[in-house]
């Protein structure tokens, strides 16, 4: 009896204390944290004037075995270092969770303890923390070049207040633009100071017609006469250009009126060379967005490689035996000329000497010379008359 009469006080008199200034109360009950960023439960309570606020603290609710149990923080080693209590033991109570994880999603209760009395948050006097995570949209997400995008990075509960943004790691500048080729990507956008945190990428998918086209000649100039060309058409786009058309025109009328469709196909085969395959070619390549196209003129044909080659080793060596026989030519000339010199002069030695021989015969038959030439090194004159030989005797 005596115990049934207690209980019944207790009773009393705590709801006399809750009716009597005993309270907590949250400026937001049901905050919303991005994964990897800091919340902040903002609160205040109040108790009996003359009441001393001896200890404070915050609980997380946690199914335990199949009951419903309130953890304090300080209990629970995933909140070391990260939960900070901002109040005091005068009436702020506020809480600040940092580097927010998806486990801290849950309820939280707060608790006071005074010199005569110890007040708890009830079931419906708590916080309730959602934890989301940052979500990157692009508005459309497939455009065609020239086309308005928008990018909008949010949560579930609400949007950031600074937020930036990535396009395949590179920061981006303006989130409203108009797509061009170079902007399809993968966007991630990040709170402003936690940029080593960003949101998952989305893809922006921008597609154009055919663009950066070339043509590939398999034999670039001339084209050698007994073979085949290759002209290989390619493009950029997106998607992938799925249609090749080839036109072509001779040289006399290399222009595009006068073009004639001449194949199908990204590889244009011409079969072995011949003059009518010179001319003005044009590639048109198109997708489901549009159509290009490319020229590319194809010159005249020439003759095999290889004999070309023999051709020109035939001249070079004719060119040779040419050279050959015309330096035989000149010093056999040359010899003959310089013979000729010898021999004559040898035989103006041989004048001499006959002539030396005349003035010791004159010497000893005296009147025998009239008629014999003189000499000297470089000619032979004939004398007629051999007084002047024999003033020659006289002398010696």
């Amino acid at each position: 009896m005596e115990k049934t009469v207690t209980v019944l006080v207790l009773l009393i008199t705590t709801e006399g204390i809750g009716g009597s200034g005993w309270s907590v109360t949250f400026e937001n009950p049901d905050p919303c944290a991005v994964k990897g960023s800091s919340v902040a439960f903002r609160c205040s309570y109040s108790y009996r004037e003359g009441e001393t606020v001896r200890e404070t603290a915050w609980s997380k609710g946690h199914i335990k075995q199949h009951n419903w149990k309130r953890v304090e923080l300080s209990d629970l080693a995933s909140y070391e270092n990260r939960s900070v209590y901002l109040g005091d033991r005068q009436h702020n109570c506020s809480l600040a969770i940092h580097d927010v994880q998806g486990n801290d999603s849950g309820y939280y209760y707060f608790r006071f303890d005074t010199d005569t009395y110890g007040w708890r948050s009830r079931a419906g006097e708590s916080v309730h923390l959602s934890v989301t995570e940052l979500s990157a949209r692009v508005h459309p997400e497939r455009v065609r070049a020239g086309d308005d995008v928008t990018l909008e990075c949010g949560t579930s509960c609400y949007r950031p207040p600074g937020t930036v943004w990535f396009k395949d790691g590179r920061p981006v500048a303006n989130l409203t633009f108009q797509a061009q080729p170079g902007d399809s990507g993968n966007y991630s956008c990040a709170i402003e100071g936690q940029e080593s945190d960003p949101s998952d990428p989305v893809a922006l998918d921008v597609q154009y017609a055919p663009l950066n086209m070339s043509i590939e000649v398999s034999q670039p100039g001339d084209v050698a006469e007994g073979s085949s060309v290759n002209l290989t058409c390619s493009a950029v786009a997106n998607p992938a250009a799925d249609n090749y058309t080839w036109y072509g025109a001779s040289v006399s009328s290399s222009s595009s009126s006068a073009m004639l469709w001449v194949g199908s196909g990204q590889v244009l085969t011409l079969p072995p060379g011949k003059a009518s395959h010179a001319g003005l070619y044009l590639c048109q390549a198109r997708n489901s967005v549009g159509e290009n196209s490319r020229e590319v003129l194809l010159t005249g044909y020439h003759t095999d490689t290889a004999v070309s080659r023999v051709i020109l080793f035939v001249g070079i060596g004719v060119k040779c035996v040419i050279l050959l026989l015309l330096s035989v030519f000149i010093i056999w000339a040359w010899k003959k000329m310089r013979n000729s010199a010898v021999d004559e002069m040898e035989q103006c030695h041989d004048y001499e000497n006959t002539m030396n021989m005349k003035n010791i015969n004159n010497h000893l038959f005296p009147g025998h010379l009239n008629n014999l030439a003189s000499c000297d090194h470089n000619t032979c004159v004939s004398k007629g008359e051999s007084n002047e030989y024999s003033s020659m005797i006289a002398v010696q």
